[in-house]
């Protein structure tokens, strides 16, 4: 089932020959900038009504405001199934727990006497959470956006979900009981594109009530979504753009085939684009595997989604001859979630530079993070693990410098000062130095 990639012979000479040899959901942004471009433009300009006419047309309802009636969120919460709602509270706690692990304490550094620089960590006053409606419903999604922002400190939150035309043009009903359990009382009924740019823009609800713009817009979503959040990038600030899942599993000879199988699989159910990868050193796995995959996609409910996902060219076994290779490859794959199955697998995985998450040893499987790890499930996919980290507490804290200095302490430094501002033909810069002492800096 799985398309093979023999890399025995050898490692290519470069880091970019072996990306280029590895399977990779091809995700083209810019393909589709032009079709999300009038969709942001029309909210820009019209505001709700763009954003109910959309709904119409892409969802298939049209809510009769934006911003979901609290007594919704009361009735999702009452209506919850007692064991969803059981499990939720040990997705939160586990998740509060980490997260609040994350926090971070203003740092004072006395550079002279008389001279510090304090870096204060400050959250953003108002954050947009996304959590999609697409082929499954997020609950987990909606904590693992929410917990974090809470933890950073951040005032006002809104989480925005497409609304559902079985549940009358509200978002799903788990997805409101999930933002009640976390005390969240902002919830707009508003999905893709068009609530990126709502976020983004702000707005006035149909009963005339304030839509207010947010800060940051965090959480994943489809290609529309993700190419609303580039083009917004900077009127706010996103978390990363999201392409589909991806999985790759580092594994030698003593992994079990029926685990590993099952592992593709689960990340393979989420999307016909999801990537599952193997990566082994091990051509008797590589077939147990495949023999366990053809046996266990079988009997799954989303069986053609997932096969789509498996014989896709995103997906795919890399063989190597070493697990020092299998190494390098997962590094230069940097997978969203990676799994170490191998020998001495702690060990392993603290040799990984590249990955959103690793999931050490046999009994750490993605879905555990997915859901119940306390770890965040939020995570850079098509290779940009090799530069970004998946949501936390940082995502919604930003570092300013407070600096304070005394009479005496510019004093002994303003020489400096004046020397690397005339160095960089900015006089005025010496000046601004100079003139609290009475002199003056040569144009």
């Amino acid at each position: 089932m799985l398309t093979r990639t023999d890399l025995r012979p050898g490692l290519p000479p470069t880091a970019a020959a072996l990306r280029a040899l590895l399977p990779r959901a091809e995700v083209d942004v810019d393909a589709v900038l032009d079709r999300v471009r009038p969709i942001v433009a029309d909210v820009a300009d019209r505001g709700v009504e763009a954003v109910l006419e959309l709904a119409e047309r892409f969802d298939k309802v049209r809510p009769a405001s934006v911003r979901v009636p609290a007594a919704e969120l009361t009735r999702a919460l009452d209506e919850l199934d007692p064991s969803v709602r059981e499990a939720l509270w040990v997705v939160i706690d586990r998740t509060r727990l980490v997260h609040a692990d994350q926090r971070r304490e203003d740092v004072v550094t006395k550079v002279a006497d008389g001279g510090t620089v304090t870096e204060r960590f400050v959250p953003v006053r108002r954050v947009g959470l996304y959590a999609p409606g697409g082929l499954a419903v997020y609950p987990s999604t909606v904590v693992m956006n929410v917990v974090p922002a809470q933890a950073a400190g951040v005032e006002s939150l809104v989480v925005a979900s497409p609304p559902q035309s079985e549940h009358g043009g509200l978002p799903h009903p788990t997805i409101l009981a999930a933002a009640a359990m976390l005390g969240v009382d902002e919830v707009w009924a508003v999905g893709g594109a068009q609530a990126v740019a709502l976020l983004a823009y702000g707005g006035t609800d149909t009963d005339g009530a304030e839509l207010e713009p947010v800060d940051v817009v965090t959480g994943p979503g489809n290609i529309y979504t993700t190419a609303a959040k580039r083009l917004l990038r900077g009127l706010i600030g996103i978390d990363a753009e999201a392409g589909p899942t991806e999985i790759a599993i580092l594994a030698d000879r003593g992994a079990d085939p029926v685990h590993v199988a099952a592992d593709l699989i689960s990340q393979a159910e989420h999307d016909p684009q999801a990537a599952s990868v193997l990566v082994t050193d091990s051509v008797e796995l590589a077939d147990e595997v495949d023999a366990e995959l053809e046996r266990q996609v079988a009997t799954t409910k989303h069986t053609e989604r997932i096969r789509t996902a498996l014989t896709g060219r995103q997906s795919g076994t890399v063989l190597v001859a070493r697990l020092e290779e299998g190494i390098e490859v997962v590094d230069a794959y940097a997978a969203e979630h990676l799994e170490i199955q191998t020998e001495d697998a702690p060990v392993v995985a603290r040799r990984v530079r590249n990955a959103g998450a690793i999931f050490v040893g046999p009994y750490a499987p993605v879905s555990l993070g997915d859901y119940c790890a306390g770890s965040n499930h939020v995570l850079p996919t098509g290779g940009c693990a090799r530069h970004s980290g998946g949501l936390s507490v940082q995502t919604f804290l930003r570092g300013i410098h407070l600096v304070e200095y005394t009479e005496e302490a510019l004093r002994a430094v303003a020489d400096q000062v004046v020397t690397l501002a005339a160095a960089e033909d900015l006089p005025a810069h010496g000046q601004a130095v100079s003139a609290r002492f009475g002199t003056r800096v040569d144009a």
